[in-house]
């Protein structure tokens, strides 16, 4: 049995349209990825995120009519768009272990290990997070979420409250959880996030100490740490909030941010923070600040 795929490129602002036109032209799914290696994490509240340039794949029944949908495609889109078409066949197999195949147990520090369903490291003393990739931002393997487990994977944190801003798939908190954290308030403005996380977390047995909640009804408390892997700009508009948010002499930890951004974010974090040297990998930085007394 083989499946046909079309796939194409197209502008930031065209891409939501042109995901409709494939469902209505009958495509049993629809993929929307990355075209120009242009990284995309927490967006603002009430955002769409975007790319700049989407490939947007779609999988039809392997009998669809490839000439009626070109036809249709040419009618609907312009020419620089309908340039990038391209098609082709794809023969089925077990999707569930290619995938599996791809996804490896990843490590972090001494004794972390954020693991696929059923993948488990030869590490007798391994601390787990179970953790398949979904619909939510968030497995460990970008490098502004490597930063931060690794951070976290280092220090101890028996005892300590977190809060995980921007919490996405929530593996930051429920890392956090599982390395000793007594409890962690998850907040994140998407839905669909706040769903993924209070699955994960129910997963990783450690719901009964996790709160997920919406920027809004975010409690008025002061953690001992804070972690916020979103925008840079993102970040620094933020700067007040979460600054409320971190008790003196705790500490905020910030990821997503380009090696060329962090001097702007360093700055914004001066007034209620002593900042650490940035940390760097593959171009991305990790911010360590510790709340000021005074301030």
């Amino acid at each position: 049995m083989s499946w046909l795929q079309l796939s194409l490129t197209t502008r930031d602002r065209q891409a939501a349209r042109v995901e409709l036109l494939f469902e209505n032209l009958g495509a049993l799914s629809v993929t929307l990825l990355d075209a120009e290696d242009d990284p995309l994490l927490e967006p603002a509240p009430g955002e769409t995120p975007l790319w700049r340039r989407t490939r947007i794949t779609a999988l039809f029944e392997g009998e669809a009519d490839i000439t009626a949908l070109r036809s249709a495609l040419r009618h609907h889109l312009d020419a620089a768009t309908f340039a990038t078409l391209s098609q082709e066949r794809v023969e089925d197999q077990a999707w569930e272990r290619a995938w599996m195949d791809a996804f490896q147990p990843m490590h972090y520090g001494h004794h972390l290990w954020v693991c696929p369903a059923g993948r488990r490291p030869d590490d007798p003393h391994a601390i787990i997070v179970e953790l398949d990739p979904g619909l939510a931002f968030g497995s460990g393997t970008h490098p502004t979420t490597a930063l931060c487990l690794e951070w976290l994977a280092a220090h101890d944190l028996e005892g300590r409250t977190l809060i995980d801003y921007g919490c996405g798939s929530g593996i930051l908190g429920i890392a956090a959880l599982r390395l000793g954290v007594d409890r962690v308030i998850a907040v994140d403005h998407d839905p669909q996030a706040l769903e993924a996380t209070e699955a994960n977390a129910r997963k990783n047995a450690v719901y009964d100490r996790l709160q997920v909640v919406t920027p809004e009804a975010i409690p008025q408390v002061q953690s001992d740490l804070l972690v916020a892997n979103i925008l840079a700009g993102i970040l620094e508009a933020l700067e007040p909030t979460l600054a409320a948010h971190v008790r003196p002499q705790g500490t905020v930890l910030l990821s997503g941010i380009l090696t060329e951004q962090a001097a702007g974010v360093v700055e914004a974090y001066r007034p209620h923070f002593s900042v650490q040297p940035p940390i760097e990998k593959d171009g991305w930085v990790r911010i360590e600040g510790t709340r000021n007394s005074s301030t």
